[in-house]
């Protein structure tokens, strides 16, 4: 069984995820059942109305003694809310539903299915992709295409049920990866939530020392590159530092011993020290494919949303060749937490982007600039 097959499927928080989700099954097998739960129980939810009028949901209820005899629930809320969801669900599903979630720390949810008598149902789910715009309006078919899904099986859980919900992943076109929780939470409290706290106390830097908005008005390029992800939900973050707390303040001390380290070669004028230092940051992050190669002046880049599917990216190189435009650089972004974008393509100088941009609308594709 996988998700080309008929299948009734819940979802508890409907937005950029779940949503996404929901609409690659209905593209796959329009007769599939989705529900998706309506937590304001007294007045409609116009996310979710809008995604029934679309016939991207089958259903949504308020109850969630509907969920009993769900194939797969997934748990889209923030984090703390889905563990609060799966003590709700623990007296109600049937023991051979797959309860899974789209979170990003999975210690206590992990933890919690243990506790609650769940751990043979529940299997972790992160999916490396999305944006800091979450809601349904922004979901696509095609988010997961080439994206590393991390998937996380509770201790309990039977192979028969992983096998199926790999495959499950495989079908949303995700590139599954099998961690443990802990492995898990420390990969990305070093990759992604550590760099979100970095980005927010630096953008709380700048606002408390900036008292007539001259930062702010000449904030561009490195800035806005590095705090970007600032923009995401403050009520998420605030649930992953809650949850994640070890592993973010381990990395975090890390962290704060290299700024130190930084701060003192600055201060002493230690030319070879400092040298080093950039030469090396610089080195390892050339070396990550999907960021792609860093030169020492702008990178012209451009993010485009391609289905995977044979001659996509021979077309897009056509397109380009057939008008003058030599490409740099060009890649598959696996990642795309918080990122715009299934294909990374950087090109020479500015005319060049400009031209790209423009052929690229001609031709009906999806692109995002980094702002």
């Amino acid at each position: 069984m996988n998700a080309k097959k008929d299948l009734k499927i819940g979802f508890i928080g409907f937005g950029l995820i779940g949503g996404s989700i929901a609409k690659r099954i209905r593209e796959l097998n329009p007769d599939s059942y989705l529900l998706a739960y309506n937590y304001r129980i007294t007045t409609k939810n116009p996310h979710l109305e809008h995604a029934l009028e679309e016939k991207c949901l089958s259903h949504v209820t308020t109850s969630l003694e509907d969920f009993a005899q769900m194939d797969i629930i997934f748990l889209c809320s923030p984090v703390l809310k889905n563990i609060e969801y799966l003590k709700k669900l623990a007296g109600i599903v049937s023991r051979n539903t797959i309860i899974t979630d789209v979170g990003s720390v999975k210690g206590d949810i992990c933890k919690a299915a243990e506790s609650l008598g769940l751990s043979s149902n529940f299997i972790g789910g992160h999916p490396m992709a999305g944006s800091e715009k979450t809601s349904y309006e922004n979901a696509s078919a095609h988010l997961f295409e080439n994206a590393y899904y991390i998937v996380i099986p509770g201790k309990d859980v039977s192979k028969e049920k992983t096998d199926f919900f790999l495959s499950f992943v495989k079908d949303l076109d995700s590139l599954p990866v099998v961690l443990t929780r802990e492995e898990h939470d420390d990969i990305v409290a070093a990759i992604s939530h550590v760099p979100h706290v970095i980005a927010s106390s630096l953008v709380n830097m700048v606002r408390k020392n900036d008292s007539e908005n001259k930062m702010g008005m000449l904030a561009a390029g490195g800035f806005k590159d590095i705090t970007r992800i600032a923009s995401s939900s403050p009520e998420m973050w605030q649930n992953i530092c809650l949850t994640n707390k070890e592993s973010i303040c381990r990395f975090l001390k890390l962290y704060k011993e290299n700024i130190d380290e930084m701060y003192q070669q600055i201060v002493d004028g230690d030319e070879n020290a400092l040298i080093e230092s950039f030469r090396n940051s610089k080195d390892y992050r050339d070396s990550i494919l999907d960021g792609g190669a860093m030169g020492p002046n702008r990178v012209f880049e451009v993010y485009i949303d391609i289905q995977d599917e044979p001659g996509a990216i021979a077309t897009i190189a056509t397109l380009l060749a057939t008008n003058g435009i030599s490409i740099k650089n060009i890649g598959i972004l696996h990642n795309r937490e918080y990122e715009d974008g299934v294909l990374r393509l950087e090109v020479y100088d500015q005319p060049s982007i400009e031209k790209a941009i423009t052929i690229f609308h001609k031709h009906h594709y999806t692109v995002f600039e980094r702002n």
